[in-house]
């Protein structure tokens, strides 16, 4: 699966360079300097690693922006950037660095390992993915033990065209923009830790 998501990512950056131009001054025109946003996330057995993302919202400063949430923070670009996916497009990057996989469970925040439960952390015996299962069965409209038991889920029956089916899926719903935002964030809900998960096999 590593030579799929070299072939793939060298293809996309390769074909995609205008358009990766194009976002690289519309977003620095947008919000200014820096263009990407770059934050420590686990990857394969929870080892840290740079993600990196375009910029989507404005920076917290002194200026009274301090404590805006995110829907104030984000800008139109960002919006449109968040909604179409194209936000991610750096971490072909971290892909062809061998960081994160095209498929794969989402990587999400450090804060977040000591609160797992010992099955969730099964998400990380694979590399962190671009898309993911629970990427295209809802997204940041699930709940966060269902995204995690769809992550160990595809964990445990991770095959080349499982991949294939989910790069397919991922797809379709990027042109139909479904799932980008929970019902009441324009990002997902913070994980505060579970107080009922069950640890079963």
């Amino acid at each position: 699966m590593r030579l799929l998501d070299i072939l793939v990512s060298f293809f996309i950056l390769i074909l995609g360079l205008p358009i990766f131009l194009l976002l690289f001054f519309v977003v620095l025109f947008d919000l200014g300097s820096p263009v990407l946003f770059t934050h420590k996330r686990p990857g394969y057995k929870g080892k840290p690693f740079t993600v990196y993302k375009f910029r989507t919202m404005r920076e917290l400063e002194d200026d009274g922006l301090l404590g805006v949430g995110d829907a104030e923070r984000m800008s139109r670009v960002g919006r449109f950037l968040r909604s179409t996916s194209l936000d991610e497009l750096p971490q072909l990057w971290n892909v062809l660095k061998g960081e994160m996989s095209l498929v794969g469970p989402r990587p999400l925040l450090m804060d977040y390992l000591p609160l797992y439960s010992e099955r969730q952390m099964r998400r990380h015996d694979v590399k962190p993915g671009i898309t993911g299962w629970a990427q295209v069965n809802g997204r940041n409209n699930l709940s966060w033990q269902t995204k995690f038991e769809m992550d160990v889920w595809y964990v445990e029956n991770r095959t080349f065209w499982l991949d294939i089916k989910i790069l397919y899926l991922t797809l379709i719903k990027v042109f139909k923009r479904e799932g980008v935002s929970s019902q009441e964030h324009v990002t997902s809900v913070r994980f505060e830790g579970n107080d009922e998960w069950d640890n079963k096999k």
